[in-house]
């Protein structure tokens, strides 16, 4: 009888949803990926966490590096997606973090995105590619747009 083979699960990724706005009124913010990987999907921002950094450290640093944007608050979402990588042959947890933003910061991008745009949750939810995104959209939407996130998730990040 021959040993099962298992894939490994790793969580090696972040990903941040940057929000402005409020009630029916939210918008996100969706980058148009540039590259070998999604090259021209639209998405909110992701990355990979660096030596010596925590979770929320590395999405901070991603929304700094890939758009310029400084968050007026910072939250863990307490939800993660969950995605097979067939290059790696491996399951990737990856923690999801909301930035809200001031209604008029500037967003600059780097090389990782061609173009953004700021669009309703419903029109993210069209444009975003894996349900397992639009089940974060979903997840934001209620516990960050129609409730008020619990105080228990904000995190410190100046």
């Amino acid at each position: 009888m021959s040993a099962e083979r298992r894939l490994p699960v790793r969580s090696s990724m972040v990903s941040v949803v940057a929000l402005r706005g409020a009630g029916a009124a939210t918008q996100m913010l969706v980058a148009r990926r540039v590259g070998a990987y999604l090259d021209g999907a639209w998405s909110y921002l992701a990355g990979h966490v660096e030596a010596g950094e925590t979770g929320w450290q590395a999405a901070l640093r991603e929304l700094r590096e890939e758009t310029a944007l400084e968050p007026e608050s910072f939250w863990a979402t307490s939800f993660c997606e969950q995605v097979y990588l067939a290059a790696t042959d491996a399951i990737e947890i990856v923690p999801a973090f909301v930035a809200r933003v001031a209604e008029g910061a500037q967003v600059r991008l780097n090389g990782e995105h061609s173009a953004f745009r700021w669009v309703t949750l419903g029109e993210a939810a069209a444009l975003l590619p894996f349900g397992s995104q639009r089940e974060l959209l979903a997840h934001v939407r209620r516990e960050f747009v129609e409730r008020e996130p619990s105080p228990f998730l904000r995190l410190a990040h100046r």
